[in-house]
C-alpha cells in the first residue's frame, strides 16, 4: 500500500511536468511493480506505452520525480506488462535450472582460443588487428567494438582471444564475458528472486572494465533485457569500460531491435567478419594437424577445404572424422583414399559450387524469369515471388548478409532485403507448399 501511496504523489508532481496528453495517455496508465534495493520496476501496459515513456525527454522527467519521492539514487525501470508475467512464469518454472548454471562473476576464458591460434587471412585479417588493438588498449579505442558475421567464423574464438591477452597482460582489470542467454537470465532472475537484488545485478555487470557479449542477436525480441542491456551499456560506456559485442548480423539487420540500441552499437566501430577463402580454410586445417598432431597428406587438406563450407567448426570437425577413421584402420597417417571413404556419405561434399550465382540461375531456370528481371525494379508478381524466393536462399544457405544480398539486387535497401526474407521464411511455416518447394529448390542446388 505504501508503494501505491508513494506513487500516486509521483503522478501529481508528473502532471505538472508533462502535457496533458502525454499524461492522459502514457504517464497515468504505468503501474508500480516492485520496490527493492533503490529500484522502482514500473510496469506499461504494451510496447507502444513502454516506447513513448522511455523517450529521453520523459523518461528523465519520471526519473526526477520519483527520486524527488523514493531516494535520490532511485533506479528506473520501465518494462511492458505482459513480458514482465511471462519472465515470472518462466523464471518460476526454470528456477532450479537457472540455480544450476549459475556461473561466476569472473569469466573462465578457453586457453586454446588465443591470437596466436587464430589463422589469419583476408577474410579476418581487419576484425582481427581490432580486437587485438583493443586488447591493448581497452576502453581508448574502438569502443563500443561490435563484430559479426556466420556462424563458425571465429568471433567467439576472438573473444576467448581478448579475454586470454587481458588476463595475461592487465591482471587487475575485471574482464567478464558472457553470452546473451546468459545475461538474459541473470536479469530475469533479479527480478524474479527477492535473495538476489537488482543491486547484485548491477554489480555484476557494471563492475567490471572489459564486457564482452556473445550472440547479441538473441536479444532482439526481449525487451525488457534490451532496457536493461540498454542502462549496462550507458553506465560502462560513460565510465570508459571497454564494450565488445559479437553477433551473427549487423545492427542494422536486426529488426527487433530498439532504435537506441541500434544507435548505441553503431557508434564505434562496427566490423563484419567474411567466409574464409580456399588459402584461409588451408591454413586453418593445417593448424589444427600441428596442433593435434595429425599426420595427414595435402590431398586430404585440399579435399577437406573445397569440400566443406564456410563454418570453420564443421570444417574441423570433417577433419577430425578423418582422422579417426583413419584410425580404425590402424594406421597412423590418413591418405586421400581414407579421406574419401571416410566422407562418403557426407552430404556437405555435395555443396562444392554452391553460391550466389548458382541459387540466382536455379531460381531463374525454375521460375521461368530472366536474370535481369530477377534484379530489375520490376514489381508484378511473376518477378516478386521469385526475387523473394531467391533472397531468403541466399541468406539462408549462404549466410550472406542482408546488404551485401541488397547489393546484388541492384542495390536495394537491407531493410528491403529483411522484408523478403521474412515473408518467405513465415510462409515456410504456414504454408506447406512453399515449406515443400523451398525444400525441392535447396535439393536441387545441393546436388553436383
Amino acid at each position: 500500500m505504501l508503494l501505491q501511496e508513494q506513487w500516486k504523489e509521483v503522478l501529481k508532481k508528473l502532471e505538472n511536468e508533462v502535457t496533458a496528453v502525454t499524461y492522459d495517455l502514457w504517464i497515468n496508465t504505468l503501474t508500480p511493480a516492485r520496490y527493492q534495493n533503490d529500484e522502482l520496476i514500473l510496469l506499461a501496459p504494451s510496447i507502444t506505452a513502454k516506447t513513448q515513456v522511455n523517450q529521453p525527454g520523459i523518461f528523465e522527467k519520471i526519473t526526477k520525480c520519483v527520486r524527488s519521492e523514493f531516494t535520490p539514487y532511485t533506479f528506473v525501470s520501465i518494462v511492458e506488462a505482459h513480458e514482465y508475467e511471462e519472465s515470472l512464469r518462466q523464471t518460476n518454472e526454470q528456477a532450479e535450472e537457472v540455480e544450476t548454471k549459475e556461473t561466476p562473476t569472473k569469466s573462465k576464458f578457453n586457453k586454446k582460443y588465443t591470437f596466436e591460434n587464430f589463422v589469419v587471412g583476408k577474410s579476418n585479417q581487419v576484425v582481427c588487428a581490432a580486437m587485438q588493438n583493443v586488447a591493448e588498449h581497452p576502453g581508448e579505442k574502438f569502443n563500443p567494438l561490435f563484430i559479426y558475421g556466420g556462424v563458425g567464423l571465429g568471433k567467439t574464438h576472438l573473444l576467448h582471444a581478448v579475454g586470454n591477452y587481458l588476463e595475461e597482460h592487465n591482471k587487475d582489470l575485471n574482464v567478464l564475458y558472457v553470452t546473451c542467454e546468459k545475461f538474459t537470465n541473470d536479469y530475469v532472475e533479479s527480478i524474479r528472486n527477492s535473495k538476489k537484488s537488482s543491486n547484485d545485478f548491477r554489480e555484476k555487470y557494471r563492475n567490471v572494465d572489459v564486457l564482452m557479449v556473445d550472440d547479441i542477436q538473441f536479444i532482439s525480441k526481449k525487451m525488457g533485457t534490451q532496457e536493461e542491456f540498454f542502462h549496462t551499456f550507458n553506465d560502462l560506456y560513460q565510465n570508459n569500460k571497454q564494450i565488445i559485442i559479437a553477433s551473427d548480423r549487423s545492427p542494422n539487420e536486426m529488426s527487433a531491435l530498439e532504435e537506441r540500441l541500434r544507435s548505441r552499437f553503431s557508434s564505434g566501430l562496427i566490423q563484419d567478419i567474411q567466409e574464409p577463402d580456399y588459402e584461409t580454410k588451408v591454413a586453418i586445417l593445417k593448424k589444427k594437424c600441428s596442433q593435434e598432431g595429425y599426420l595427414v597428406d595435402d590431398d586430404v587438406i585440399d579435399l577437406i577445404a573445397q569440400k566443406s563450407g564456410t563454418n570453420v567448426r564443421d570444417m574441423e570437425g570433417i577433419l577430425s572424422k578423418v582422422v579417426f577413421y583413419s584410425s580404425l584402420l590402424n594406421k597412423t597417417h590418413t591418405s586421400l583414399e581414407d579421406a574419401k571413404e571416410a566422407l562418403k556419405d557426407y552430404a556437405e561434399t555435395e555443396r562444392v559450387d554452391l553460391d550466389a550465382n548458382k541459387i540466382i540461375n536455379t531460381i531463374c531456370e525454375f521460375f521461368k524469369v530472366t536474370k535481369e528481371d530477377l534484379i530489375s525494379s520490376k514489381r508484378n508478381k511473376e518477378i516478386v515471388e521469385p526475387r523473394q524466393m531467391c533472397i531468403y536462399l541466399i541468406n539462408d544457405m549462404l549466410n550472406v548478409p542482408l546488404t551485401a544480398i541488397g547489393t546484388m539486387f541492384g542495390g536495394r535497401d537491407h531493410t528491403t532485403i529483411m522484408h523478403a526474407r521474412d515473408k518467405i521464411s513465415n510462409q515456410i511455416k504456414t504454408n506447406p507448399h512453399v515449406k515443400m518447394l523451398v525444400n525441392d529448390l535447396k535439393s536441387r542446388l545441393l546436388k553436383n
